[in-house]
C-alpha cells in the first residue's frame, strides 16, 4: 500500500510539472560551472544529453555557452528558461526522468572546479 502511496504522489507531482509548462516563461535559470583544465568538453557533452532529455521531456531549448573570454578559463554556462521556480523544481522528480538525469551526470564532480547557480526573472 506504501508503494502505491509514493506512485500516486510522483504521478501528482509529474501532472503539475507538466501543467506548469504551459504558461508563460518568466524565469532564467543560469549553471556557470568552471571546469578543470582539460574538462570543458565532457562538461558540454553532459549539458547536450540533458539538454535533448529536456527537450524530448517537453521542458523546452536549454541554451549551452563556452567561453571565448570569461571571468575564468574553462567555463561552460547552461541557460533555460522556465515558467516558475516550482516548474523547475519539479524536473526530474519522476522517477524515470530522475534515473536519465543521474546517468548523464554520473561523475560531473571530476570534471569542474566549481559552478554557480544565478535565477533571473525575465522582465521582457
Amino acid at each position: 500500500m506504501l508503494v502505491a502511496y509514493f506512485q500516486v504522489r510522483a504521478r501528482k507531482r509529474e501532472i503539475i510539472a507538466q501543467d506548469a509548462w504551459k504558461g508563460d516563461i518568466m524565469l532564467l535559470i543560469r549553471d556557470i560551472m568552471y571546469c578543470k583544465p582539460g574538462k570543458v568538453r565532457p562538461m558540454v557533452e553532459k549539458f547536450l544529453a540533458m539538454a535533448k532529455l529536456s527537450e524530448k521531456k517537453g521542458r523546452g531549448k536549454m541554451r549551452i555557452m563556452t567561453d571565448l573570454s570569461a571571468e575564468r578559463y574553462w567555463t561552460v554556462v547552461s541557460e533555460m528558461e522556465v515558467p516558475s521556480l516550482e516548474a523547475f523544481m519539479a524536473m526530474g522528480q519522476g522517477s524515470e526522468e530522475m534515473k536519465e538525469l543521474e546517468n548523464i551526470m554520473k561523475g560531473y564532480h571530476d570534471l569542474v572546479d566549481s559552478g554557480r547557480r544565478e535565477i533571473y526573472t525575465i522582465e521582457g
